[in-house]
């Protein structure tokens, strides 16, 4: 596992730098500011689930979690072309046969995607993520968004959205405690009934690989 996850840093070091997916000032600091706060959030995500990364960017953190959790099904949803090619050749360069890339946007695939667990990484504020992410998420779903130290105000500012949607539990959890000099901040809450009031779906454009890498 630490050898896929070594040649996926090196992928982020090299063309994800070269192709403006991760900042030049990032890649001295790809494993404790990306790949260990992402690797940590394994430990709120079961063994056997399926799995979608909202707006994936460059596999932050859904090709971490792919490499965590190989009998998971995970979906990464990223509109940009550029992104969703890179997401591909990871998955194909890691050999990641669990990977399936959807290139659209989340509100696309209401309706298309319904996930267990939905993930997202800087990705916007909570008050506009949570419907894009309970929009792919199952009734009874778990949603983990992973914040930074704006996580409580965000919290507070998307509360009347959260209620709104009917999800249950919001919660700041940190985890990667004693791993990390700063632990990885995460709101988590489940989806409830009203889960899909996000819009009707339409027509979603797919960037899949051959044989689609589904299990």
């Amino acid at each position: 596992m630490l050898g896929v996850v070594s040649e996926y840093a090196e992928m982020l070091a090299g063309p994800g730098v070269e192709r403006g997916l991760i900042g030049p000032g990032e890649a001295a600091r790809i494993w404790e500011r990306h790949l260990l706060n992402s690797a940590v959030v394994a430990d709120l995500v079961p063994e056997r689930c399926t799995l979608a990364d909202v707006g994936s960017g460059a596999g932050l953190p859904g090709i971490v979690l792919a490499i965590m959790r190989p009998g998971a099904e995970v979906i990464l949803v990223e509109p940009m072309a550029r992104r969703s090619t890179f997401l591909e050749e990871c998955a194909d360069r890691l050999a990641l046969h669990n990977v399936r890339v959807l290139r659209a946007r989340a509100e696309e695939l209401v309706g298309q995607v319904q996930a267990d667990i939905v993930t997202a990484r800087a990705v916007a504020r909570l008050d506009r993520l949570a419907p894009l992410a309970c929009g792919l998420a199952r009734p009874g779903g778990v949603v983990l968004a992973v914040k930074g130290a704006t996580a409580a105000a965000e919290l507070d500012q998307a509360m009347p959205v959260l209620r709104r949607l009917g999800v249950s539990g919001p919660e700041i959890v940190t985890v990667g405690a004693g791993l990390l000099s700063q632990p990885t901040t995460v709101v988590r809450f489940t989806t409830g009934t009203q889960a899909r009031l996000t819009g009707r779906p339409r027509s979603a454009r797919r960037h899949e690989s051959p044989g689609a890498r589904q299990r």
